[in-house]
Formats: structure tokens, sequence, C-alpha cells
């Protein structure tokens, strides 16, 4: 027994996206939970941005002047810690999440 003061389990839930707008959208949304249900929530952290360039020929058979298209995709990461409370984490299974975010969820004691 340690004193009646149980220690709290953490969950740390990791969001990945390539908009930033709809990665703060379900940010919001996770807050709005924390404030509801009455549990610590720290974050959201914003983690570096990932940038994937891809460099290619603007011309399909070499010839002309090298002229070049520059495709990127950039990846945000958002990370939130959540106390792990039964109702909190309920909700938290319904919130809609849209198709270009990853939710990642993981509990630690």
């Amino acid at each position: 027994m340690n004193g009646g003061m149980g220690l709290v389990a953490k969950a740390r839930i990791s969001l990945t996206g390539t908009d930033a707008k709809s990665l703060d959208g379900v940010c919001s949304q996770i807050k709005q939970i924390s404030e509801r249900t009455g549990v610590n929530l720290s974050g959201p952290i914003p983690l570096p941005t990932k940038r994937l360039v891809v460099p290619c020929r603007k011309s399909p058979d070499g010839e002309g002047s090298e002229t070049w298209d520059r495709w990127e995709m950039r990846v945000h990461k958002r990370l939130i810690y959540l106390d792990a409370d039964d109702r909190a984490l309920r909700s938290l299974m319904r919130i809609k999440v849209p198709d270009d975010v990853n939710i990642e969820i993981v509990l630690r004691s």
C-alpha cells in the first residue's frame, strides 16, 4: 500500500499528419475532453516538422533546359500527455479523426 495516493497512469498521444490545420483540430478536441473530464493535460508539444523533398526533371525526355520540379510533403507531429482516466480515454476513442491524421496512444504507468 502506498498510503492512498495511487500513481496515475499517463497516456502519451502522438499525432502525425500532413495538414497542420486538421492536426490542430484534433488537438483542440482532446483539450475539450480533458476540460470536460477534469484530467491533467500537458501539450500539445509541437515536434520538428519533417520535410520530404523529391526533386524531378520537368522534361520527360532529357532534352531542353534543365528545369526541375521540387515536390515537397511536410509531416507535422504533436505530442500530448494525458492522465489515463477511464472516462477520458473512452471519449478519446470516439473522436472523429480525419484520414490524413495518424493517432497513436501509448499507456505508461
